[in-house]
């Protein structure tokens, strides 16, 4: 049997949605202390937070597919623990040598550490700049929010303390989480505007078809090379032969002789340009047969079957999902501006040690040749989500 590596024995490693709590003490210069992986404008990302916030990520990875082991690689380089824990946790890798282990510890680590790091990092940037700006939430306000989540998601004690014992979280983890989405969303306001009902009346206006459906036509048509053809086809029609018939004896139309001519929900200028104007005319009858109508790739004999007349909906029914739309809209766009704007403000009083610098680092230059990634892997969730 093929052995299979750690990387698809694990699949996604997806990030669960969290936020970091990363700020330890000051720092008077701009190096990284030994017992820490970061130092963000004086205040040192400590190992012990990282790692602890790896273990989450995995294990909240791990709950999501039973009975997938929890591997967690929080001792680069050599990963003498990683090692061990995959030998004894996948017994089909047990003697599989420690080259190759330590090459797929270093993969997940790879693949984890980078999105741990952008957590940790701009936990702390959302926070920095919300004390910039004087922007602040009070305890009972985070209390407030995380009940009221914790609430609607676990109703029971006992639903609750299973996703924690799933998860690897802490209440007090949770807490910090709650604390810098509420931070987040006071910056988020400074790069949004109020919708109103004249910028509603405005989107409606300008994207009007996206609320109805255009006029549609059922229509059944036999295409031939020649006019006499498409005649010998409607004169059959017209004694009484089905388009059943007639369509597969005469049509050169691979898409529809084979199921009596039919094109169902037709909407205009959607095909030829002759057949087109014949089966939406104005004059045009249901159930009567016209042609021979020349076309581009032939001549038609043609019948609309059914006209479906358009829809629109109204201002007032649309404006639910308008209000949606608008507000995801300013959502992303939010979440763009905030991040530029701490960024600009505090990436270059963010220093990281070589082996945990990523893309938040100051001086951070990608590698030359891509790393190949665990299959499956996504980026990990908004730091903005509130929910569990």
């Amino acid at each position: 049997m093929k052995v299979l590596r750690i990387s698809i024995l694990l699949g996604a490693l997806a990030i669960a949605s969290v936020l970091l709590a990363a700020c330890g003490g000051s720092s008077s210069t701009g190096s990284v202390p030994d017992d820490s992986v970061a130092v963000v404008a004086g205040n040192p990302i400590k190992t012990q937070a990282f790692n602890h916030w790896m273990y989450v990520a995995a294990k909240s990875q791990a709950a999501q597919s039973p009975g997938q082991p929890v591997i967690v690689p929080t001792d680069p380089p050599q990963f003498t623990k990683c090692i061990a824990n995959v030998r004894q946790a996948v017994p089909s890798l047990a003697k599989q040598p420690d080259k190759t282990l330590r090459s797929d510890c270093q993969q997940l680590f790879s693949s984890l550490s980078s999105q741990v790091m952008d957590f940790l990092v701009k936990a702390y940037w959302y926070q920095a700049d919300a004390a910039r700006l004087g922007l602040k939430v009070t305890d009972a306000q985070v209390n407030k929010a995380y009940t009221t989540a914790k609430q609607q998601a676990y109703p029971t004690a006992a639903a609750f303390n299973n996703f924690l014992s799933q998860t690897g979280f802490t209440t007090q983890d949770l807490l910090f989480r709650f604390r810098v989405s509420q931070l987040f969303q006071k910056l988020a306001a400074k790069h949004t505007t109020k919708i109103t009902p004249a910028t509603i009346q405005t989107y409606y206006t300008n994207h009007k078809s996206q609320f109805g459906k255009p006029d549609t036509r059922d229509i059944r048509i036999v295409l031939t090379k020649t006019q006499a053809q498409a005649q010998a086809a409607k004169a059959a029609l017209a004694h009484g032969q089905s388009w059943t018939v007639v369509a597969k004896k005469y049509s050169t139309d691979a898409q529809t002789k084979g199921k009596g001519g039919l094109l169902s929900g037709v909407t205009k200028g959607q095909e030829d340009k002759a057949l087109d104007t014949a089966a939406f005319a104005a004059a045009t009858k249901v159930n009567k047969v016209y042609g021979p109508v020349k076309g581009q790739f032939g001549y038609y004999v043609l019948q609309v079957t059914k006209i479906t007349k358009a829809t629109q909906q109204t201002l007032a029914q649309a404006t639910p999902l308008i209000q949606q739309t608008l507000t995801g809209q300013q959502q992303t766009s939010a979440q763009t501006a905030v991040d530029n704007v701490v960024k600009k403000q505090w990436l270059s009083q963010t220093q990281c040690t070589t082996i945990y610098a990523m893309a938040d680092c100051k001086g951070y230059k990608a590698p030359k040749t891509s790393t190949t990634t665990t299959p499956g892997a996504t980026t990990a969730p908004s730091t903005t989500s509130t929910t569990g």
